[in-house]
């Protein structure tokens, strides 16, 4: 079984219809034990990541997700929110905001050179030999929404340019995170999460 953290945020319907889609046992759920005996975790999230940790926070999910063995995928904010810290704070934060810390990275602002933010739309990957790109070629075209982002690391399994070259994949051990909505990239996203219902967790160790 595949669980879809319950954060509250607005896209979960339509990552778990993505997966649905795929013939997958998928189930939304905050509830502590059916997360520990999930096969895989998907962490999902939109808007800011003050608002999403507060959420986490509430539902005391922070120390749950980080002590997880089983793959965990971030999409999108849920990427970000695999990071150490992120700068978007939100119009009420003063600093910024700590997040779940399991891929040793930090989210800034996206130097767009003058492009429009956010960097919404279709836009070109190059991936590395990670599990979770199977199949995947360089230059194959998935959909971005966002303004802020992790950079260039150790931990980055895929890039795209955008004003500058920023991660548009990360990961650490059991922890991948897309900047990008596979749930919105047609065959390639789904393709992206074929290849995370495949995994297990001797694949991410």
């Amino acid at each position: 079984m595949t669980v879809i953290l319950d954060t509250g945020c607005a896209n979960l319907s339509s990552v778990k219809f993505a997966f649905e889609r795929l013939n997958a046992n998928v189930v939304v759920s905050k509830d502590h034990k059916v997360i520990r005996s999930a096969a895989r975790v998907v962490l999902p999230g939109v808007g800011t990541a003050a608002a999403a940790m507060q959420a986490i926070e509430a539902r005391d999910l922070a120390t749950l997700i980080q002590s997880l063995e089983q793959p965990v995928l971030g999409v999108c904010l849920g990427m970000q929110l695999m990071t150490k810290v992120s700068n978007e704070r939100g119009a009420s934060q003063l600093e910024s905001i700590d997040c779940l810390g399991v891929i040793p990275t930090q989210v800034e602002e996206l130097d767009s050179q003058g492009l429009p933010l956010p960097h919404m739309g279709w836009n070109q990957i190059n991936v590395s030999g990670h599990p979770i790109f199977t199949g995947i070629a360089n230059g194959s075209y998935v959909y971005f929404v966002h303004s802020y982002r992790a950079p260039q690391s150790d931990y980055t399994i895929a890039s795209c340019d955008y004003g500058e070259t920023f991660s548009a994949a990360i990961a650490k051990d059991n922890f991948i995170g897309l900047q990008f909505h596979p749930e919105k990239s047609a065959k390639i996203g789904a393709q992206i999460l074929q290849n995370f219902l495949n995994m297990n967790k001797e694949e991410t160790a």
